[in-house]
């Protein structure tokens, strides 16, 4: 960004004739090194660099070291630690603090500590300027002098000594308002160098503006709320769909002491308008709830709630008390990506429409307070016009670019808004003031140097046009580490007396009036910087988000509860295109896989079971196909179509080659579907069955199975039909038979029962007629004595119908069998009155 009364007023300024010195007096550095070289030559073993010839350039080593022992003013490294107040005023006392620490392998002595005050610097581009030649300690201003220093009388070599001064402002000589370069150097001696002289030296600045100006700039800072991505697409089973974390590293940043802690810690405090990411305000909430995190291959517990809550709960108190707020679109997509490799690709757009869509709900039902959805933040301000046209194409008319992007050529620096066609504003950020936390800021001089130069820039603007009110914004980097978030708490902090700077908010400086001097065309798309270029998503991740939307988008149609699986989709959809992948392609891949592999899975779980080969007898037949469905949830609209690959073998259904059904079934159910098939001639015929949803498209693979089709013909039906009647006469024979053997069984126990009756009762009457007994017939039991032949038992005669035999295979008249109780049956006619049974 040209400034061209920068350099201009540089030319004859105190600045310029101190600092210019620099060159003349270097010219006759190397005959005073010479000269002191040759006085200690005597004296030294080995040639010793001194402070003259460290600012001509490099010194080379001695055969004896490797490593160039540290001269002039790098013999004694300065750190500030404090530096307060940052801004004085009249009547303040200036108290600067920090350490010396001698790097050099030789002690120092007479060592002395003083505060220089160097002239004023006119412009920004004459701080710039000034920090490059910070080691610079030709020509330098005398001390304050006086009591205003502190001495030690040895500095060992590597050790660290703390120091303190004090001084009145009204001792520092400052003149007219403005930037001071302010100088903190040790004096001291060496061995090689056994005289005073400058070992170190540390510089920075002191802004002087005692009195409010009468026209003071407008200041907005944005205070940015964004995080990585942490939330997977996968949640639980139950009511609340418990979400799962990809890890649980968030935590550590809401904790005390934690990045996303200290930005709301210390941003409660500051006059800031805060930028959201809405992922981040929705994924802290899932934690104040029960959530898993993954390990490994399986699942924990998620223990972080309480922090959580903490949190969310001081974001929400800050944002009640400071309601200045901008939500980006859910998920901060990358805008860059979206306009270099996905507007290609169908579909992508889309994505931030909704997530643009989602920001506000998501806002409001969390902190309670309505945000502006309507700025576009494109990665470091960088715009091209497909940026430009992408960012807005989701609703949004404001987008928040940098300097460096659209730059000036102008002597000042303008204001942020101005219009760059097509209703769309552009809200220009100032680079110099955006970008002064960048760097390392962990230690406390490092943060001292990089606050004491953001509040010399931000007089410098001031001063640049007092007549003239101007609106400045600062976008400092999307994820300030907790060491950068308070540095630049101490910078707002330094402006809190408001002397040259008012806090206003981004909605008012994107409304403010524009300067009709300042540029409104969009840098075409080769300015772009290649090293953001380098860092985009490539053309095939928008692809793969592609077969991920088409694959969702059938999925949903079949579902009784899509919203259960759309949203959290659609949530991850939006994660993969987040900006914060920037510098992680590897993790950006990975994230898209697991969404896309979760998806795969839930699709999977409704599928066609394969079958084995079917045999078809007959001319119709039916023919089974099973559906499974083991989501939790039932599906629906879902058409079940069977294909027949040789229609003049078998028809289904209708009498065509395909046969459809609507089916639905519900979680964890099995459902078998039938259709009817027609055969025609003998022989194996393909089927295939395919799943489909409601408006034509196909869900899952198709299933392949074979139907061998074996028809009947009449007379193989008639010969089958005699066979199952003989059999069924056959059956009816046996039964008859052995219905009547069993009826002639019951009839011979019956006679034999009966006989036996008979003559136990002759021989009672017997008995009574002699008077005798048994033993009168029989005197003794012995065989061996009875000489009396037996009488022969008669002889039953031959039944006129054979009785098959019975049970166990005996024949009727086996000497086991019982004695007839019927009489021989006789061949004369029966008398009149009698039954007899064949």
């Amino acid at each position: 960004m040209a400034e061209a009364a920068d350099i201009q007023g540089m030319k004859h300024s105190p600045a310029r004739r101190w600092l210019g010195r620099t060159g003349a007096v270097a010219a006759g550095l190397p005959l005073l090194a010479g000269l002191l070289g040759g006085l200690a030559a005597p004296q030294a073993t080995a040639a010793v660099p001194t402070s003259s010839t460290a600012a001509t350039g490099p010194v080379t080593a001695s055969p004896a070291s490797t490593t160039a022992e540290p001269s002039g003013s790098s013999t004694v490294s300065i750190a500030l630690d404090t530096l307060a107040p940052s801004a004085p005023t009249k009547g303040d006392t200036l108290t600067i603090s920090g350490t010396v620490t001698n790097k050099s392998k030789k002690p120092v002595t007479g060592a002395q500590v003083d505060l220089r005050v160097g002239p004023q610097l006119t412009g920004r581009t004459a701080i710039d300027d000034a920090v490059e030649r910070s080691n610079d300690t030709t020509y330098d201003p005398l001390p304050v002098g006086g009591k205003y220093k502190v001495e030690f009388k040895k500095l060992a070599s590597g050790i660290s000594y703390d120091f303190a001064l004090s001084v009145p402002v009204s001792k520092l000589g400052l003149g007219a308002d403005g930037v001071y370069q302010l100088g903190v150097t040790l004096t001291g001696r060496t061995a090689a160098e056994p005289y005073d002289h400058t070992l170190g030296v540390r510089r920075t600045f002191l802004p002087w503006q005692p009195e409010s100006v009468d026209t003071r700039t407008k200041f907005t800072y944005l205070w940015p709320l964004i995080s990585t991505s942490h939330v997977s697409a996968e949640t639980g089973s139950d009511d609340q769909q418990t979400p799962l974390f990809e890890n649980d590293d968030l935590a550590e940043e809401l904790a005390p002491g934690g990045r996303l802690e200290q930005l709301v810690s210390l941003g409660s405090q500051l006059p800031v308008t805060w930028v959201v990411d809405p992922d981040l305000l929705a994924t802290v909430s899932a934690m104040t709830e029960p959530y898993r995190v993954r390990d490994g291959n399986s699942t924990v517990a998620g223990k972080n709630q309480l922090v959580a809550r903490t949190w969310l709960n001081s974001l929400e108190k800050a944002v009640q008390d400071n309601p200045h707020i901008v939500a980006l679109p859910f998920g901060d997509p990358d805008l860059a990506s979206l306009a270099h490799g996905g507007e290609t690709v169908s579909g992508t757009l889309g994505h931030l429409q909704g997530s643009s869509e989602v920001a506000a709900v998501t806002v409001e039902s969390i902190l309670h307070v309505q945000p502006a959805t309507d700025f576009a933040w494109p990665v470091n301000g960088a715009v091209d016009p497909s940026i430009v046209d992408v960012a807005t194409s989701a609703g949004a008319d404001k987008v928040i670019s940098r300097s460096d992007s659209i730059q000036d050529n102008l002597p000042y620096t303008a204001s942020a808004a101005r219009p760059i066609g097509g209703g769309t504003t552009a809200v220009v950020s100032d680079t110099r003031l955006s970008t002064a936390f960048e760097g390392d800021v962990t230690t406390a001089g490092s943060s001292t140097l990089a606050v004491q130069k953001f509040l010399a820039q931000s007089l410098a603007v001031t001063l640049q046009d007092s007549s003239k009110q101007r609106n400045i914004v600062v976008a400092p980097q999307r994820t300030p580490s907790a060491s950068q978030a308070q540095s630049m708490a101490r910078a707002l902090q330094g402006l809190d007396g408001q002397r040259w700077t008012q806090s206003s908010d981004l909605v008012a400086a994107a409304a403010a009036k524009p300067d009709t001097n300042a540029t409104t065309k969009v840098p075409g798309a080769s300015r772009y910087p290649d090293k953001l270029r380098d860092q985009e998503l490539p053309p095939s991740a928008f692809e793969e988000i592609k077969g991920i939307d088409e694959r969702l988008g059938k999925f949903k149609a079949i579902l009784t509860l899509p919203d259960r699986v759309a949203t959290p989709f659609a949530n991850a959809v939006n994660r993969a295109l987040s900006t914060s992948w920037r510098g992680d392609a590897t993790g950006a891949r990975e994230y898209r896989g697991s969404v896309n592999r979760y998806l795969v899975s839930l699709t999977g779980e409704v599928q066609l079971i394969q079958k084995s080969e079917l045999t078809l007898s007959g001319r119709s037949a039916t023919i089974p196909v099973t559906v499974q469905n083991q989501l939790l949830q039932g599906v629906d609209h879902l058409v079940l179509r069977l294909k027949s690959t040789n229609k003049t073998r078998l028809k289904l259904d209708d009498g065509s080659a395909v046969a459809q059904q609507t089916i639905k079934i519900d979680g964890g159910h099995t459902q078998v579907v039938k259709f009817t098939g027609d055969a025609n001639a003998n022989g194996p015929v393909g089927l295939t069955a395919q799943l489909y949803t409601a408006d034509g498209r196909p869900y899952g693979n198709p299933m392949s199975f074979q139907v061998r089709v074996s028809e009947l013909t009449p007379t193989v039906m008639l010969v089958i039909a005699g066979g199952v009647l003989l059999l069924v006469l056959a059956g009816v024979k046996m039964y008859s038979q052995r219905k009547r053997a069993v009826a002639a069984k019951a009839a011979e126990d019956k006679a034999a029962a009966d006989a036996a009756e008979a003559e136990a009762g002759d021989a009672d009457d017997s008995d009574g007629d002699t008077g005798g007994s048994a033993a009168d017939s029989h005197d003794s039991e012995d065989p061996a004595d009875d000489s009396t032949e037996p009488t022969p038992a008669p002889t039953a005669a031959p039944s006129a119908e054979k009785i098959p035999a019975d049970i166990n295979g005996a024949e009727p008249g086996q000497p086991s069998d019982p004695t007839p109780d019927t009489r021989p049956e006789s061949g004369d006619p029966s008398g009149k009155g009698e039954k007899v049974d064949r």
